[in-house]
């Protein structure tokens, strides 16, 4: 699975599911906390299969390569 994920779209991941599972440790929210799990892990991979399936990427570089549409 190749990189998919934008500096941007990687730092909201890591900081959300370091935030949930934080708050599921100390007993905050409930168990569905942990699914933070998820969103740090395709952070810190920098991969998400949900975008692979669709189609999307979130890279900059990816973006620039294409010339903007004017019709």
């Amino acid at each position: 699975m190749s990189n998919n994920l934008g500096i941007l779209d990687r730092t909201l991941r890591i900081a959300s599911g370091m935030l949930l599972v934080s708050l599921a440790a100390a007993g905050t929210v409930e168990s569905w906390g942990y699914l933070g799990t998820l969103g740090l892990l395709t952070g810190v991979i920098g991969a998400c299969p949900i975008y692979s399936m669709l189609g999307l990427d979130t890279r900059w570089h990816h973006m620039q390569a294409r010339p903007p549409r004017l019709w």
